[in-house]
């Protein structure tokens, strides 16, 4: 039997990248990746996945090299588009828009994933990697001490090879999960459909406004990843490289049963009744829809990820929680290169037990804080002053923690991450704290958000504070520094949601706009104490009144 250092089952985007992570951090691995399907992917394959963010971005551009084909030969994201104001769905001009009118310092990517996993694959192969194609694992045999066995079949016959390390980047079918009895639910219930229509949908085009369409430059819209919200659901548009169009439907069951948008048909017919205006667009487009996919209650997690009996493993096999801010490549980002760092010091000799504890710690952590984000979540969707505020707080924790933590590099440093999240009193522990009261927040403040707003532009990049995290993104630090400005973000934090919620305050009960706040106990279900807080920051006040409509 071949012998390799690791194999890795599948060969999507989660484990091609991770072929490639490993081969750069240590050239002499020997990888063989196994992939059931046969020969390349289509142009425009459909798979979930097709936009990034900054996290995800960093990942492939900087860690993988890859900046040079994503400029080239996939399109470039005008980050996340959000349109609200539900009850102006037949003239989107009317409707309150959320994103950036400039291009973005930090980029970010809208991908075809077809092309661009037959580009991974031919990467992998031209550093030394095996990469076999309709392969299809049948068992592993586990066996640390002398090499875990795969058997597979190709071509009717059924082959074996033996690895020292087995990663499952299989997907949704998440074969080591399954094998090992893993699987973990989540109670996030949501549902997605999705279709890819040929030729480019420019929402520039839905309005006879001409101002509206021109304010900003021609395109950018378009490059954007569109959001249509109501109550329980999203709708988005996604450009891709090929010129063609992703049209998907998201929903909570609670509000948008399955049943209703499960198939070609009936995603047109809900678009017809939620949508209007987007359909009559699409509608006309009918005849070039190209394919249609669904998946039931995406989310998903696990109950161990990385193993000292040298298994782990990546991406949709693993966790998956939700489409709405793009986070697919970002967890594929994390997980590789926890599993790329245990990797190569076990095959340079080193004992890594503690480091598996830590980045398995570690790793679930992240993805439970990021849980309440969305967990009955949808039904704000079509608060236009709710997700205003609340698209904002999560944009601002995203930057100033946990993608700086990945673009300096702390997520592999034991010392950062025993310093920030290591006691229930750390920085870490902290931020999560705050931003489950954040979004506990949110939902106290629904009933109350009771305004029609409409004809208005906000852009991030007007609120100083975001502007300064998303560039801080860009930023090197040493350990030191990294901890002290993961520390300064998170106090930012507290001063926002304090003046978050002294508005809120404000609104309901009349109260000071200076009233001291606790903000990992504040709350709307009583009136605070009309105590002035001598030490309110006047500058990130502004900044929160410049999101604020009422």
């Amino acid at each position: 039997m071949d012998n390799f250092d690791v194999v890795v089952l599948g060969g999507g985007l989660a484990g091609l990248t991770l072929s490639l992570q490993l081969k750069q951090k240590k050239p002499d691995t020997s990888i063989f990746v196994l992939e059931k399907r046969e020969g390349a992917a289509l142009e425009s394959t459909h798979k979930v996945g097709e936009s990034t963010v900054e996290l995800g971005t960093h990942y492939l551009r900087e860690t993988l090299n890859l900046k040079k084909y994503l400029d080239k030969k996939q399109l470039p994201k005008h980050g996340l588009r959000f349109f609200f104001t539900p009850e102006h769905k037949e003239e989107i001009a009317k409707r309150v828009e959320l994103g950036p009118r400039k291009l973005l310092p930090v980029p970010s990517h809208q991908l075809d994933r077809g092309s661009f996993e037959n580009e991974l694959i031919n990467e992998s192969r031209k550093i030394g990697n095996t990469v076999l194609l309709g392969g299809k694992v049948l068992a592993v045999s586990f066996d640390k001490k002398n090499g875990h066995i795969v058997s597979f079949l190709k071509n009717n016959n059924t082959h074996k090879i033996t690895a020292r390390w087995i990663v499952d980047a299989t997907g949704r079918s998440s074969f080591l999960k399954r094998k090992l009895g893993l699987s973990k639910k989540l109670e996030h219930n949501a549902n997605a459909s999705w279709f890819r229509v040929k030729g480019e949908i420019d929402i520039d085009d839905w309005s006879k406004n001409k101002s509206w369409a021109t304010f900003l430059e021609k395109g950018l819209r378009r490059l954007s990843t569109v959001h249509l919200m109501d109550k329980g659901y999203w709708v988005w548009l996604i450009p891709l490289s090929s010129g063609n169009t992703s049209v998907g439907v998201v929903a909570d069951h609670k509000h948008h049963p399955f049943e209703t948008f499960n198939t070609l048909e009936k995603t047109l017919s809900w678009l017809k009744k939620n949508e209007p205006l987007a359909f009559s667009y699409i509608n006309k487009l009918r005849e070039k829809i190209l394919d249609f996919k669904v998946m039931k209650h995406y989310a998903h997690s696990c109950e161990k990820a990385y193993s000292s009996d040298r298994w782990a493993i990546t991406g949709e096999s693993g966790v998956f929680l939700d489409p709405f801010y793009s986070p697919g490549t970002d967890f594929i980002a994390l997980n590789n290169t926890f599993i790329s760092d245990i990797i190569t010091r076990d095959l340079e000799g080193e004992d890594v037990q503690l480091r598996i504890n830590i980045f398995e710690r570690t790793h679930f952590a992240l993805f439970d804080n990021w849980v309440p984000i969305y967990k009955d979540m949808y039904g704000l969707w079509g608060k236009t002053q709710t997700m205003v505020l609340k698209i904002f707080w999560d944009w601002a924790t995203y930057w100033g923690v946990p993608t700086l933590l990945f673009t300096n590099d702390g997520y592999t440093n034991i010392g950062v991450l025993r310093r920030l999240f290591s006691s229930e009193d750390s920085v870490g522990q902290k931020f999560g704290r705050l931003n489950a009261k954040m979004q506990s927040l949110f939902l106290e403040w629904e009933k109350f958000d009771t305004g029609v707003f409409t004809d208005r532009y906000i852009d991030p990049f007007d609120v100083e504070y975001l502007k300064t995290l998303h560039k801080g993104i860009d930023e090197r630090h040493n350990p030191k520094e990294l901890i002290e400005q993961v520390e300064k973000n998170v106090l930012l934090l507290e001063k926002i949601a304090k003046e978050i919620f002294r508005l809120m305050s404000k609104k309901i009960y009349g109260t000071n706009e200076n009233i001291e706040v606790n903000p990992y106990k504040m709350s709307l279900a009583f009136c605070p104490k009309n105590i002035a807080d001598k030490n309110v920051s006047k500058k990130t006040k502004n900044d929160v009144k410049t999101m604020w409509f009422y």
